[in-house]
C-alpha cells in the first residue's frame, strides 16, 4: 500500500536551495584556493584536484558562482515576501524552544510541537540567512575595486576582506552542522522531500504535528 504524502518543499523552493547549496560549496572550495593551501597540503595530489591551486582558474570559478550565489539568495528572498510565506523564519521562543527539543532526544522534556520548520532550523536559517548576506555585501565591496581605477581605503578594504573570510568560516560550520543534523535519525525522513519534494504524512503526523500541510 502506497504511503500518503505531503508537499513540503515545492519545485521551485527545491531548485533555490539546490543552487545555493551547490554554488556555495564552490564558492567555499575556490575561496580557500585563493590564500593558497591547496598545494601545500597536497590536496592537489586527490585524483582530479591537480587544477585546485591554478589562481586565475579558481578566481574565475569564485566570480561566476558568487553571482549564481547572490541570485539564487535574492529570488529566494523575493518569491517568499511575495507570497507570505515565513514558516521558516525565526520567532520568539525559538531557542527556549530548541533546548527543549534537544533534551527531548535524550528523554529530559517532551517533545515541543513542532510546525512546518522546527525551532532548532528556524535559528540555523536565520543565522546561516544573515552570514550569507554579510558574505554577498563584503564580497560585492571586495570586487568593486577590480571594476577600473579605484582606490579603497586599505584599512577598510582589510577589514572587508577579514569580515569576508570570518563569515566564510561560520558559513562553512553552520553548512556542515545543517548536513550533520541531517544525519540524526530523527531528521533523515527529510532529505528525500529535498529531492521529490514530499514527505510522508506518517513522519508529519508524529513530528510535525502543528503542520497541516499547507505553506
Amino acid at each position: 500500500m502506497k504511503k500518503e504524502t505531503l508537499l513540503r518543499h515545492p519545485l521551485t523552493v527545491r531548485l533555490c536551495h539546490w543552487s545555493i547549496a551547490i554554488s556555495g560549496i564552490l564558492l567555499l572550495f575556490s575561496g580557500f584556493g585563493q590564500m593558497p593551501m591547496y598545494k601545500r597540503y597536497n590536496i592537489v595530489k586527490i585524483p582530479g584536484l591537480a587544477w585546485a591551486d591554478q589562481y586565475a582558474l579558481t578566481l574565475a570559478i569564485h566570480y561566476v558562482t558568487a553571482a549564481i550565489f547572490t541570485a539564487a539568495v535574492v529570488y529566494h528572498l523575493i518569491y517568499h515576501l511575495r507570497r507570505h510565506e515565513f514558516a521558516i523564519m525565526p520567532r520568539r521562543g525559538d531557542v527556549a524552544e530548541s533546548i527543549q527539543s534537544v533534551k527531548a532526544m535524550f528523554r529530559l522534556a517532551t517533545m515541543p510541537r513542532h510546525e512546518k520548520f522546527q525551532a532548532k532550523q528556524r535559528l540555523a536559517y536565520g543565522v546561516i540567512g544573515i552570514s550569507s548576506l554579510l558574505l554577498i555585501v563584503t564580497g560585492l565591496i571586495k570586487s568593486y575595486k577590480n571594476l577600473g581605477n579605484i582606490v579603497l581605503e586599505p584599512l577598510f578594504l582589510q577589514a572587508m576582506t577579514m569580515l569576508h573570510t570570518l563569515f566564510g568560516m561560520i558559513f562553512m560550520a553552520l553548512f556542515l552542522a545543517h548536513v550533520g543534523a541531517l544525519l540524526l535519525k530523527e531528521h533523515r525522513p527529510l532529505v528525500p522531500s529535498m529531492f521529490s519534494g514530499r514527505i510522508a504524512k506518517e513522519y508529519v503526523d508524529e513530528h510535525l504535528p502543528g503542520w497541516s500541510g499547507d505553506s
